[in-house]
């Protein structure tokens, strides 16, 4: 058709793609597009050669490429991925398809190009992103197995002491003439171990921001004033204990037995960091919208890949029974549950200081006056107390009936809500672990308290995630007793909830 010439050549414009007709290696027909790849202008690209376009990747694929040329039919010949060079010498990747077409003048190779260097880049960048992620990946596991080897090592010693020491405590109570002092002095054994234990759980839960934590507004200055005594019996005679309050310091919202706990930690750090004595200094100021808590040490410092690794679990470049290795991670832990920030800077030789940053809170409230202690004795009321747990249901139970207590046990949800359906009279207190198999404390608790309003609510657990709010923190009007747990820390939780 007349117009077809024209047609060819709107089109062979329109190409977003480079576009190349060869005859015999020389480039007789160019669109505007393949100068721009290029770099070359259109009319004096017409003529060269294609080496000039060729690297020496795409030169040694020209090989192949020419004895298809040669044996091929009319039509495509394929597609290959290479690079190609432009006029001033740079190479970028380049996808080409080529195909054969019979001419009035001749056979001739239409070649396609396409810049492929986004696609290319685009590629390399999720590579790279997977290699990251599986290095992340990497390290997690790393990090857990070196937690779950830190965990397993603390409490196979402390499970040692216990089972060696009960089994003393029964030998010797089934002797001829047992020896009640001895009997006394090992059961002190399995109670220190246990209370060993007690302590690593809750600086896991803290690492794992897990901990369940009763946040108030806090006069920083005050706590740590409050705490001193505690802080130079840790760090003992040797290193002097220097505090320097900020003014007109604002209050952090936070749980003050936990910035204790945190205290008492880098204390325990420190004073290892000066076996021969030194300083260790305190001070607080305002930085920004947030309270900043510093602790330093003149101490013997970290190398810089130590302190790098410093909050994770278990790492510990102490030696063994020394320390747990749970120390900065606890802190770790206790400032970022608090919606704070802790960094920790250190040079061998010179010290070491952790930087504390917590948002500033509301105004403090007036500290809670200890009076006499509160007593704990039952007065005939009736208690509900689930735990799927054998031997803690049957604990709690011998606990409480002792001190006066009618008690009602169900070894979960389900057995609880047929015993207070069959229950004459009133039920005064539900006292529920948290978790239990098919029925959650939680549910358990809504359940009685549609059918007996009257009744209420003591939960009890380890782990209180199903009842706590944001940031680990109890829900409204939620009491919780946390395990493990003293005869006296139960009692004195009933009868608390019990008052009101």
């Amino acid at each position: 058709m007349e117009w077809s010439e024209e047609l060819s050549s709107g089109l062979l414009q329109a190409a977003p793609d480079a576009i190349l007709v060869l005859d015999s290696g020389r480039i007789v027909l160019a669109n505007d597009r393949a100068g721009q790849m290029y770099g070359w202008p259109t009319a004096e690209l017409v003529g060269q050669s294609v080496e000039v376009l060729l690297t020496d990747d795409s030169r040694a694929l020209l090989q192949e490429r020419r004895r298809l040329l040669a044996e091929a039919e009319a039509g495509s010949i394929g597609r290959i991925v290479t690079t190609a060079r432009r006029r001033d010498g740079s190479e970028f990747p380049c996808e080409s398809s080529t195909t054969l077409v019979d001419t009035a003048k001749g056979r001739v190779a239409v070649a396609v190009v396409r810049d492929i260097t986004d696609r290319v880049h685009a590629e390399h960048e999720k590579a790279r992103l997977r290699a990251e992620a599986q290095a992340h990946r990497n390290q997690r596991l790393e990090s857990l197995g070196q937690l779950a080897g830190g965990i397993a090592h603390d409490f196979n010693n402390m499970l040692g002491v216990i089972l060696n020491y009960a089994n003393f405590v029964i030998e010797e109570a089934e002797a001829d003439e047992p020896d009640v002092a001895m009997i006394a002095s090992d059961a002190k054994q399995v109670v220190r171990a246990g209370r060993r234990g007690t302590d690593l759980t809750h600086q896991l839960l803290a690492f794992a921001r897990r901990e369940v934590v009763r946040p108030q507004p806090v006069d920083l200055n005050a706590l740590i004033t409050g705490a001193q005594d505690l802080l130079r019996r840790t760090l003992g005679e040797h290193i002097h204990l220097i505090f320097r309050p900020g003014p007109d310091l604002p209050t952090v919202t936070c749980d003050p037995s936990q910035i204790e706990q945190m205290l008492v930690n880098l204390a325990l750090n420190a004073r290892d960091a000066m076996p021969s004595g030194g300083q260790l200094v305190i001070d607080t100021g305002v930085l920004d919208t947030q309270v900043r808590l510093r602790v330093g040490d003149s101490g013997r410092g970290m190398p810089a890949d130590v302190a790098e690794r410093a909050f994770e679990p278990f790492y510990t470049t102490k030696g063994s029974g020394e320390a747990t290795g749970l120390g900065l991670a606890t802190v770790y832990g206790i400032v970022t549950q608090a919606g704070g920030e802790v960094t920790l800077t250190s040079e061998v030789g010179l010290g070491t200081t952790v930087t504390v940053l917590l948002p500033a809170g509301a105004a403090a409230t007036e500290p809670e006056t200890r009076g006499e202690p509160a007593a704990t004795a039952g007065r005939g009321e009736t208690l509900l107390v689930a735990e799927d747990e054998d031997a803690l249901r049957d604990v709690a139970g011998r606990i409480l009936t002792g001190a006066g207590y009618r008690v009602l046990l169900a070894e979960g949800g389900a057995q609880a809500l047929e015993l207070a359906a069959h229950h004459e009279g009133d039920i005064d207190l539900l006292v529920s672990d948290v978790v239990m198999p098919g029925m959650l404390g939680k549910e358990l608790a809504e359940r009685l308290v549609v059918a007996r309003p009257g009744t209420r609510v003591l939960y009890m657990s380890g782990y209180a995630q199903p009842v706590l709010a944001s940031q680990g923190t109890l829900d409204p009007g939620v009491a919780l007793l946390e395990k493990p747990f003293t005869a006296g820390d139960l009692l004195t939780a009933v009868r608390r909830r019990l008052d009101g």
